[in-house]
């Protein structure tokens, strides 16, 4: 939606679970950015504040690839069961659905095709080139033609291996499996990324330190550090105006 409605919900869920684990003594959960859209949406409303009414737009994150809809309940059943909000009987669904999803990537993994006459009719009839050796069945897959449906249509064994599935859950299974093997190199690249940037969110900004005393930083960096007060590295490098040079500073400073 575009009304803001639904960014004001994503705020008050946070909210409300962070202020039942605080009554409990609890540490508070904070999403990053690489792990769901609600994670983009206040770390920006922390670290960029407003002018205008935020909207949250697949736009503004930039770990997107890791933010797909097919692995949402990947990412965030587990979080969700550990805090009391996901039921046992939800955590085991998603876990059964990883596990026929890995079961059937390390398949077509395993696989091998042959270059067959019946076979190589077949890649033709899809617009993709014939095999002139045998070939791991995953190698099939990353092709943009293929699909692990379209395949299973050819292939009596993937057919089966399908078959074992949930049969209400089998087309969800399918797809993330498809989106992993064609995508994996992407989402691999992406992953690395963020957990390179993430190792800043774990240097922490002590509360009492004094931005405006800090000479080594720009002025402009100053100001915004002491406006926005930012509780680790990793959030003082998404403020705009906060330089590669002044993030530096910081580490030097922090012994980092």
């Amino acid at each position: 939606g575009t009304t803001g409605y639904e960014e004001a919900a994503a705020q008050g869920l946070m909210a409300g679970i962070n202020a039942a684990r605080r009554s409990r003594g609890e540490e508070g959960i904070v999403l990053g950015r690489e792990q769901a859209y609600i994670g983009v949406l206040i770390d920006d409303l922390v670290t960029k504040g407003v002018d205008e009414p935020y909207r949250m737009f697949t736009s503004r994150a930039e770990y997107r690839i890791l933010l797909r809809q097919d692995d949402a309940d990947m990412r965030l059943t587990p979080l969700g069961y550990e805090i009391g909000l996901a039921t046992r009987e939800r955590y085991d669904a998603m876990q059964s659905k990883r596990a026929q999803r890995d079961a059937l990537i390390a398949f077509c993994e395993s696989y091998l095709v042959k270059g067959t006459e019946e076979m190589n009719a077949f890649l033709v009839e899809n617009g993709t080139t014939p095999l002139s050796a045998s070939v791991r069945l995953v190698e099939l897959v990353k092709r943009p033609q293929l699909s692990i449906t379209a395949l299973a249509c050819s292939l009596s064994r993937l057919a089966k291996e399908i078959g074992r599935m949930e049969e209400e859950r089998r087309e969800e299974i399918v797809e993330s499996a498809e989106i992993l093997i064609k995508y994996g190199g992407y989402i691999l690249r992406e992953r690395e990324l963020a957990e390179k940037q993430s190792r800043l969110e774990y240097v922490r900004i002590p509360e009492s330190m004094d931005f405006e005393g800090l000479t080594a930083l720009s002025t402009e960096a100053r100001q915004k550090l002491a406006r926005q007060r930012p509780a680790t590295i990793g959030q003082a490098s998404r403020i705009p105006g906060i330089s590669p040079a002044d993030i530096n500073v910081l580490l030097l400073l922090l012994n980092r």
